[in-house]
């Protein structure tokens, strides 16, 4: 199954590791340069046409993804668990 991000980025339920609110874990500065990081490696996807409200890492093999999205964590976590992967 697919969960739609944003501006046509879907990704496989599978490959998600975690969902999270970007306000809240940003302000920790672990969080920071964990995304600091990712960007740098070319592994940060924007999937937002506003102002983002949360990021979803996904893996597959050994390829990690970050996508920012401006859709809200309980909007993402409801469309997971309910199966529903249109916008």
């Amino acid at each position: 199954m697919y969960l739609h991000l944003g501006k046509g980025t879907l990704v496989r339920t599978d490959s998600i590791v975690g969902i999270f609110d970007l306000d809240i874990t940003s302000q920790s500065h672990l969080t920071r340069a964990y995304l600091h990081m990712a960007e740098k490696a070319g592994q940060v996807w924007n999937a937002a046409e506003d102002i983002p409200k949360s990021f979803v890492i996904c893996r597959e093999g050994d390829d990690s993804r970050v996508y920012l999205s401006q859709m809200a964590t309980a909007t993402l976590l409801r469309r997971c668990e309910s199966g529903m992967d249109l916008s």
